[in-house]
């Protein structure tokens, strides 16, 4: 298949090369290599996770040519619906199951808008960002709410279980996301619309590709990641709480880019995307382990993208230059 065939490109073997060299780093710094005790990468892969769900879809989006800044504000809108779903007793599978078509339709508000209004999408998305989270502070009015798991033991064990009492089960739902989309985008000929799309729209369009129609449905893509990453971060706090997904918009370019992805579309892979998540969800995980200041996450962030690429682009003139 060629979503195994990325792994052996120059560009996801220089970020796996990144991603190594950090995980070697922060096990030298951490405290009694406190950054691989069982109980921190327990954390690590369960909030890792779901951050990196969104981050597959705003991926696949950045491919296509597009930006997602309302991610965020998608996550926590929709985790507040759920939230007032569950504290009304409604059954927990079906208030997801609505969420998820919600988050479709913010998906779908925002594909629209940029494609049949002509505006670009950075601007449709900043706009839907302050709308949908500004509602949102309005309804809960900003405060924290706790919800009591134990009403929906089975839907709970569902998004926040662990897997022979280890392994959460956040992870299976992030690996079944990575292997949905990298098959889309790499075994399926929707792949191909999205490259194409991304890459040259006009010649796209020229070859009858549905533009508007490639980039809404990743628009779509991406709502409804949003809004079942915000069902399960209710689930796994036990309460919702208005700043969630809070900054993961810049965070998921962020990594997105380090795993290779182009800032102007055509240009990425599942893989790489998937390791850009890993490398800054390390990275967040390892400053806290190593307690440094919060606030130099920013300059730590900015070093490895900057680093990430200029490796990147190393690599590939190498592979360009030797053939």
């Amino acid at each position: 298949m060629n979503f195994f065939k990325n792994f052996f490109t120059y560009r996801s073997s220089s970020v796996f090369l990144i991603f190594i060299g950090l995980v070697l780093i922060f096990i030298f710094l951490s405290p009694e290599h406190r950054f691989i005790s069982p109980e921190n990468i327990e954390i690590l892969l369960a909030e890792g996770s779901e951050f990196s769900i969104v981050v597959l879809g705003i991926g696949l989006l950045m491919i296509c040519g597009e930006f997602d800044l309302s991610l965020g504000s998608i996550l926590v809108f929709c985790a507040f619906i759920f939230f007032k779903f569950f504290q009304a007793g409604m059954n927990s599978f079906l208030a997801a199951g609505i969420v998820l078509f919600i988050g479709a339709v913010l998906g779908l508000l925002n594909g629209l808008i940029t494609t049949k209004g002509y505006i670009s999408s950075f601007i449709t998305t900043l706009g839907t960002r302050m709308f949908w989270r500004g509602l949102m502070l309005l309804l809960s009015k900003g405060f924290t709410t706790p919800i009591d798991r134990a009403t929906s033991p089975l839907f709970c064990h569902t998004l926040m279980g662990k897997i022979g009492g280890f392994v959460p089960v956040q992870v299976i739902w992030f690996i079944a996301v990575v292997l949905i989309l990298g098959f889309l985008l790499h075994s399926h000929k929707f792949g191909n619309w999205v490259y194409a799309a991304g890459g040259n729209k006009l010649a796209a369009r020229a070859m009858g590709i549905n533009t508007d129609w490639v980039k809404i449905t990743c628009f779509i893509i991406v709502g409804i990641l949003s809004a079942f990453v915000g069902v399960m971060q209710v689930i796994r706090v036990s309460a919702f709480f208005p700043q969630a997904g809070d900054g993961w918009e810049l965070k998921a370019i962020a990594s997105s880019v380090v795993g290779g992805t182009a800032l102007m579309g055509g240009q990425g892979s599942m893989v790489g995307i998937f390791l850009g998540a890993l490398i800054i969800a390390i990275i967040e995980n390892a400053l806290v382990m190593l307690r440094i200041p919060y606030f130099y996450t920013h300059i730590v962030f900015a070093l490895v993208i900057i680093t990430s690429v200029l490796l990147s682009r190393h690599t590939e003139r190498r592979r360009l230059r030797h053939g």
